[in-house]
C-alpha cells in the first residue's frame, strides 16, 4: 500500500477511481486489503473514498449521485428545520434510480458544475434546492444561517435568487444574517406576524446582549439545549433575568422546540404578554 487516503479537512468530499489510485502506486491487492481492513471505503465498482468520508456522502456516492439540498447544508453546519430525509442529486440524463426511503432524489439542472469526483453539489445549488424543498419560514432560517456562517457571501444572493422562481424572490427582504440560530430566525418571523415593534441583538447595560427587545420592555430569549441545559447555564440565565427585572424589563424564554414546531403557542404567549401590558 503506497499511502493513506484521508478526506481533506474543510474540503468537499470526493471519491477516487481505480485508475487514480493505481497512478499513485496502489496495486489491485492493495485496494482489496485496504477495504478489508477498514482503511478505504468502496463506493461501487471502480470507485473508492476515504474512510472518514461523511456517511451521507458515501450513500450518495453509492447511487452515483451527490449529496444535495438540505442534507449537504446540514453537513456544512447550516441550520435546516427537518433533516429526516436524505437528499441526493442525480444527473438528469442518468438512469432512473430506485431510492430507498427516506431519500429524495433531485434531477434538476445545476447552476454550478461540481468537480467530476465531488460527492456533493456546490453550496449555491444546495441553497437553491433548499428554498424549493422547504416551506418559506424554514427556507428563510436556512438562508439566514448560511449568511451568518459565511457559507454563502452576500454577493452571491443575486445569483441565487435569479435562479429561483419569481414567487420565491420576496423571501430576500426577510433575511437577516444577524440571527445566530435557526430558532432566532423563526422567532423573528413569529414577531413579524404579530406586528409588534422589536429590535434584534440588543445590548442592555447590566444585562448583556439579548435576542429580541419588544416595544422597549419585553425581552425574548430563544433557549436551546445546546446552551441552556446545565444547571450552571440556568443559573446564569435566571440571574440575567433578575438583572433585567431590576431595570424594568420582563423576560420570556420560549424553548427552541416550540419556536420550531409550535409557533402558534409561542405567538399566543407573546400576544398575551403584550395585551396584558397594554391594559395596565
Amino acid at each position: 500500500m503506497q499511502d493513506t487516503i484521508e478526506a481533506d479537512a474543510g474540503a468537499a468530499p470526493t471519491f477516487f477511481r481505480t485508475r487514480d489510485l493505481r497512478g499513485r502506486g496502489w496495486r489491485t491487492r492493495d485496494l482489496s486489503t485496504a477495504v478489508e481492513t477498514g482503511h478505504l471505503t468502496r463506493l461501487r465498482p471502480g470507485a473508492y473514498c476515504a474512510v472518514d468520508t461523511p456517511p451521507d456522502c458515501v450513500a450518495a456516492g453509492r447511487t452515483r449521485g451527490r449529496l444535495a439540498c438540505i442534507s449537504e447544508l446540514r453537513r456544512l453546519g447550516v441550520f435546516v428545520l427537518d433533516h429526516s430525509t436524505r437528499h441526493i442529486h442525480i444527473e438528469p440524463e442518468a438512469a432512473r434510480l430506485r431510492a430507498s426511503a427516506p431519500t429524495r432524489i433531485h434531477r434538476d439542472k445545476l447552476i454550478r458544475t461540481p468537480h467530476p469526483r465531488a460527492l456533493s453539489v456546490e453550496t449555491l445549488d444546495a441553497l437553491r434546492q433548499s428554498v424549493l424543498c422547504q416551506n418559506p419560514r424554514a427556507a428563510i432560517a436556512t438562508l439566514d444561517s448560511a449568511l451568518h456562517l459565511g457559507v454563502i457571501p452576500h454577493d452571491d444572493l443575486d445569483e441565487l435568487f435569479a435562479a429561483l422562481p419569481r414567487r420565491h424572490r420576496r423571501l430576500r427582504r426577510l433575511l437577516d444574517s444577524r440571527a445566530e440560530s435557526g430558532a432566532e430566525s423563526l422567532m423573528r418571523l413569529i414577531l413579524r406576524t404579530i406586528g409588534c415593534r422589536f429590535d434584534v441583538q440588543v445590548s442592555i447595560d447590566g444585562v448583556g446582549r439579548v435576542d429580541f427587545l419588544i416595544d422597549g420592555w419585553l425581552i425574548v430569549e430563544c433557549d436551546s439545549a445546546a446552551f441552556h441545559s446545565s444547571w450552571e447555564d440556568q443559573k446564569r440565565d435566571r440571574r440575567r433575568d433578575q438583572a433585567a427585572a431590576a431595570r424594568g424589563f420582563a423576560t420570556y424564554r420560549p424553548i427552541a422546540e416550540d419556536i420550531m414546531w409550535h409557533p402558534d403557542v409561542v405567538r399566543a404567549a407573546v400576544t398575551g404578554l403584550l395585551a396584558a401590558h397594554s391594559r395596565r
